[in-house]
């Protein structure tokens, strides 16, 4: 039984994210950013986890570590399970990390027991998931998944170093970088574990729950365009204030988002250029991020939010710009891994929960190349980003467990 194999023990598991977490660019904080020093020994010591494991381990062009178990046959299809090892500035240790390590895990048992699958197992530990050094993100997964923009290479940190430059200090091999897949069916199916970074889990009382999709997104950014004037001359009647008429706007995104099941919306910035306190706004710009789970909410509220936006400036008598600057599809996860998983659940006696995934994951490189699913994990208050983000031994041998049942059920 899974309960009996050593290496899914949640306090085992735990105990090499604390080991991982040891390799920072901040003494005192988890910091790992994509291509750092701190980076290219996290990998090395990855690499020497899934060598023990009986794993090939290799670090790949755009920088991930990538262990491959060998299937029962040789020419056979390949289970990807992954995630990742970079994290924000000042992170939790479970973020990524624990999608790495859970995956580990179950190739351990599987080697322990010197049983081999009829497929290929690969465990993926991509490098570059949280965007923080380069603009583009997710180049970890899209290289693994034959999708790799290789205009990323010219990006630039903040620092002035390239992304070409920071793979060749890191020694990531340059053969193969932007190649497409040679045979997309070769994929068997593409599984991630991860924490969930949210608090729905925790307030149901479960350790674990499915995802359905991951949402969409669309952001962009306003420009509220009025008349500055004298806060102590102009009547109220009679003014234009860029700044309340953003206020009104703001809060009519936030109706937008409550009146429909699973959209999210925020705005997370506002300007206002030449404020000062004793002078009506006459310009500002605020930012918005609208997501859902299904594209046809999620681009039926951005209409909504735009021609409500286009009112309320044509009532306040200002100019307003809405103006969407990033959108990303939604990705489903596929109905029969799914329900492969929620059987596995109902076998562990946990009931099985199905919820959208409202943050962007590696899984979504893999979007319409194979089938794609997701296992969350509970975290403690939904914290996430955050040096007190947590997640219980318990929970951690949960999803570890459920992990390989859903692998074995697979084989």
């Amino acid at each position: 039984m899974t309960t009996h194999l050593p290496s899914l023990s949640g306090l085992r598991i735990e105990q090499r994210l604390k080991e991982l977490a040891a390799f920072t660019d901040v003494p005192g904080e988890m910091t790992r950013l994509t291509l750092s020093p701190a980076h290219k020994r996290a990998a090395g010591q990855v690499a020497d986890w899934f060598g023990a494991a009986g794993m090939s381990a290799a670090i790949d062009p755009a920088g991930s570590v990538i262990g491959r178990y060998e299937g029962a046959r040789p020419g056979g299809k390949t289970l990807i399970i992954g995630s990742h090892i970079d994290t924000v500035r000042n992170a939790g240790i479970y973020d990524g990390n624990l999608g790495v390590i859970s995956g580990l895990a179950a190739v351990e048992a599987l080697h322990a027991q010197k049983r081999r699958l009829p497929f290929a197992v690969e465990i993926c530990a991509f490098g570059d998931e949280e965007g923080v050094r380069f603009p583009t993100t997710l180049t970890g997964s899209r290289q693994r998944a034959g999708r790799f923009d290789m205009g990323a290479l010219d990006e630039m940190d903040a620092d002035g170093v390239s992304r070409r430059s920071a793979l060749a200090e890191f020694g990531a091999p340059t053969k193969g970088l932007g190649e497409k897949l040679a045979d997309p069916a070769s994929i068997l199916a593409y599984l991630e574990v991860h924490i969930e970074q949210g608090p729905v889990l925790e307030a149901r009382g479960l350790p674990a729950g499915i995802v359905t999709a991951l949402n969409g997104v669309t952001r962009g950014d306003v420009m509220v365009r009025g008349m500055a004037g004298h806060a102590g001359t102009l009547p109220m009647a009679m003014r234009r204030d860029a700044l309340a008429t953003s206020a009104e706007m703001i809060l009519a995104i936030e109706r937008e988002a409550r009146a429909a099941p699973d959209l999210v919306a925020t705005v997370g910035t506002l300007n206002v250029p030449g404020g000062a306190v004793n002078v009506v706004p006459g310009e500002t710009r605020f930012s918005f991020d609208i997501r859902a789970p299904a594209d046809g909410v999620r681009r039926a509220a951005v209409e909504a939010v735009r021609a409500r936006i286009a009112e309320i400036a044509r009532v306040r008598n200002v100019e307003a710009l809405f103006t969407p600057r990033y959108e990303a599809e939604a990705t489903p996860c596929d109905g029969v891994l799914y329900a492969g998983l929620a059987r596995a659940m109902e076998k562990s006696g946990i009931t099985p929960f199905h919820l959208p995934s409202g943050a962007g994951h590696d899984v979504m490189s893999f979007r319409g190349l194979c089938p794609v699913a997701m296992l969350f994990v509970r975290c403690r208050g939904g914290i996430s980003h955050n040096p007190a983000e947590y997640a219980s031994p318990d929970d951690i041998g949960t999803g570890a467990r459920l992990l390989y049942d859903w692998v074995m059920a697979m084989a």
